[in-house]
């Protein structure tokens, strides 16, 4: 019965609801050079500013006759491509940090944890300005900007976790046996910890999405003619009155897939930590027991 339980915790209709949303956001970026129905770079002077659902066009055009399906769809390429890539920095950085600095301690633990802390206390986003600043816009530079900025948040929970984890018995154990303490770390106490930050991990997709969005919207991120859901938000600013779809499109499409990424981290949430599962209400406990009761009189 507990299983099921916890399985059930994935078929609730917003979870399975933002699974669907989330599969088809990744599907469509897996595949956008093969469904896009147009170039989506390619200028059409005689389509300018197409409304929905015209001739060829499902979602019209845009001020240079781009078709804005198209756009959109290769905006998904980038703008899901460039959220992995600023959470596998945030990991492949962060958490060894994290987990080293926690397992020894001392010194170097307190100048780097100080570090972080500095770091934290700037927006993400002043920060990823910053680092744009000095070394020039563009979408690599604004991928490499918002990891960083994300890095101590990731590095201070991979410290706490492995903090309390040290002490564990199985520690001492392999420390008794002579492994090396990279082996004890890597091998032995991330794979026990790992599922408590992959909750973290999939929310800092959505929040990726959102920045590095928010960066491209600001001409900082990927540049002209190339797009993602960012820039095309941008656009879609400037032209709103001669076609709102331009707006209305970029905006709802990362509102859907932000929310349903920030679901999915809660059910997984929920689904690893016990103590955030949903206790059930007296009147679903009371029909639990009567079936009880109904399938024990059966037995007898």
């Amino acid at each position: 019965m507990a299983k099921r339980s916890k399985v059930g915790k994935f078929f609730t209709p917003k979870t399975v609801i933002s699974d669907i949303v989330i599969l088809i956001a990744i599907a469509v970026a897996i595949g956008a050079n093969v469904i896009v129905p147009y170039d989506p770079n390619e200028v059409d002077p005689r389509s300018c500013f197409l409304p929905a659902f015209s001739k060829g066009h499902i979602l019209g055009t845009d001020k240079l006759g781009r078709d804005l399906l198209s756009r959109l769809i290769m905006g998904a390429k980038s703008s899901m491509l460039n959220a992995f890539l600023i959470v596998a920095f945030e990991v492949v950085i962060g958490v060894p940090i994290g987990l080293i600095c926690g397992y020894y301690g001392g010194k170097i633990d307190a100048v780097i944890m100080r570090i972080w802390d500095v770091v934290c206390s700037i927006p993400s986003l002043l920060l990823s300005f910053i680092l744009i600043a000095i070394f020039g816009r563009g979408n690599f530079t604004g991928v490499m900007s918002i990891g960083i900025a994300f890095i101590p948040l990731t590095a201070k929970m991979a410290r706490s976790l492995i903090i309390t984890e040290k002490k564990a018995v199985y520690v001492e154990a392999c420390k008794s046996m002579g492994y090396s303490d990279m082996k004890i770390i890597f091998f032995h106490i991330l794979p026990n910890v790992i599922t408590t930050m992959i909750a973290q991990f999939t929310m800092d997709i959505g929040a990726a999405i959102v920045a590095m969005a928010t960066l491209s919207y600001l001409g900082l991120g990927i540049q002209p003619p190339d797009a993602d859901w960012g820039t095309l938000l941008e656009n879609g600013m400037q032209n709103f009155y001669n076609n709102y779809v331009l707006l209305a499109a970029p905006a709802i499409i990362i509102m859907l897939v932000t929310v349903a990424v920030n679901i999915f981290s809660d059910c997984i949430q929920e689904y690893i930590d016990p103590s955030q599962r949903k206790l059930p209400t007296f009147k679903q406990y009371e029909k639990r027991l009567i079936h009880i009761q109904r399938r024990q009189k059966a037995a007898i």
